[in-house]
């Protein structure tokens, strides 16, 4: 996937223009509206920098939370202004809404070395609906369109689709770019040996991406949850695990066409509940007890991992292996995550698929021991089922 890049934009195109750049701010908020991750701040800084470096005016939209398309004061983006303004060191101007006169006046009043950010692109209604008025509006305020909004480019939104619809060039940012490159790369070209290793509650949500990456991986290493649902498909007890019964013969079919190259978890580290963690155990994954779950891989499959991941070349990690945010159910997902800051160090290309496992990456302080940690849960684990996301297709070809 070719796409034209922020970096390919000539001096006339770029030089006291404003730029359009939809980001994906949608951080994480506590109850009094503090944020309390700004990973994907900092991830859009680069394309935010490049554009102000190069004498362009950003004018700056992204969605955050899901206010159902009406203004919702807990979900506004002023707070993410003030933390924007403090990394990046340029004045940040905030404007209360995106498609009025308003937002249009401070576009055009935007000075040389100031960013504006514009209100929660969610508050509109036509927003989700890729509504063509409001994509026409959103043009407006812009005299070129960067994406950077990886997290947000499998949605087909106005101001992801749309908008680019009407504006152009329309091009991707450095973070856009980056990801493209990563998991593009992984998937088209990997060094082998390949590994993936895939995670989660629910074999359902992963079945795309287990098709996709079977014929392309010399190892597939299952964990969390959805392992207890290839278990049934063995005949397995998997007592109150959670199985997802009408996956079960598909399970199987995976079995058979996966042979040696799919790996489910030797032992499990079960208990009762999960309130009740201090009874958790390891067991044999044939001896899982009828009245305890897994909740975790055990410590023999954490170590039979690490040592897979020790020998691959490119690892792609999607999905966490158990329950990590509730110890001792932590200790899969740290394993993997610990094997593969090492794997970093000596050569080998770790791509991590966003979502919980970029949590638990950075929980574990180790997010900048990884090639690559995707900011999009949702669009990575689409572009590695092989779908096309739209807010990437729209984009101008490369040359």
């Amino acid at each position: 996937m070719k796409k034209k890049s922020v970096r390919d934009l000539t001096d006339a195109q770029v030089r006291g223009k404003r730029a359009l750049v939809r980001v994906d701010f949608n951080v994480p908020l506590d109850d009094d509206g503090n944020i309390t991750d700004d990973t994907r701040i900092r991830a859009s800084l680069p394309t935010i920098e490049l554009l102000l470096e190069r004498g362009a005016r950003p004018v700056i939209l992204s969605h955050l939370g899901r206010p159902k398309g009406k203004p919702d004061p807990k979900y506004s983006l002023q707070p993410v202004a003030l933390r924007l303004e403090k990394l990046c060191g340029h004045r940040v101007n905030f404007v209360e809404s995106t498609d009025s006169d308003e937002a249009l006046q401070a576009c055009a009043n935007l000075k040389a070395g100031e960013i504006l950010l514009l209100e929660n692109t969610r508050f509109l209604g036509g927003e989700e609906k890729n509504d063509q008025r409001l994509a026409r509006a959103l043009a407006e305020l812009g005299d070129f369109f960067v994406n950077d909004a990886f997290g947000a480019a499998h949605r087909a939104h106005a101001s992801t689709v749309g908008v680019a619809e009407h504006l152009r060039p329309a091009v991707a940012g450095l973070l856009m770019e980056k990801e493209l490159e990563y998991l593009g790369g992984a998937l088209a070209n990997p060094k082998h040996p390949f590994i993936a290793i895939l995670g989660g509650a629910k074999i359902s949500g992963k079945i795309d991406v287990i098709e996709q990456l079977l014929p392309k991986v010399d190892g597939l290493l299952i964990g969390g949850a959805m392992a207890c649902t290839f278990y049934r498909a063995m005949g397995l007890e998997t007592g109150k695990s959670l199985v997802e019964e009408d996956r079960v013969s598909m399970a199987k079919d995976l079995l058979a066409r996966g042979g040696m190259r799919l790996t489910l978890p030797h032992d499990a580290t079960v208990a009762p509940s999960l309130e009740r963690s201090t009874e958790a155990k390891a067991v044999s994954r044939n001896a899982i007890p009828k009245d305890q779950a897994m909740f975790d891989i055990g410590p023999q499959s954490a170590a039979s991992y690490s040592r897979a991941i020790a020998s691959a070349k490119t690892i792609i990690w999607n999905g966490p292996m158990g329950v990590f945010e509730t110890p001792p159910f932590d200790a899969g997902t740290r394993a993997v995550a610990e094997a593969m800051a090492n794997a970093t160090g000596k050569g080998a290309t770790t791509i991590v698929g966003g979502g919980d496992s970029a949590a638990a990456v950075a929980e574990a302080g180790l997010e900048n021991k990884m090639s690559h940690v995707s900011t999009g849960g949702g669009a990575s684990l689409e572009f590695l089922e092989g779908k096309k996301l739209p807010g990437v297709e729209i984009l101008d070809e490369a040359d």
